[in-house]
């Protein structure tokens, strides 16, 4: 995912850590970020809430993090 990283390491949060956080295992976060995999909606909204950023942020759509 576009921004999964960025955020993920700004917060520096280990893929493992943030796997755990979201009952996902670190594999499955590796290929978020690596584009070899993509999230559904669930997902989606599951890192939105996770990073309190919008859905449209996460996949870089706005520039604006914050929800409306």
């Amino acid at each position: 995912m576009f921004r999964l990283k960025e955020l993920r390491k700004a917060k520096n949060i280990s893929q493992l850590k943030l796997a755990t956080d979201l009952h996902m295992n670190q594999n499955s976060i590796s290929r978020y970020e690596n584009g070899e995999r993509e999230a559904d909606y669930e997902t989606l909204i599951a890192f939105a809430d996770y990073f309190c950023v919008s859905v449209d942020y996460l996949l870089g759509r706005t520039d604006k993090p914050n929800r409306v």
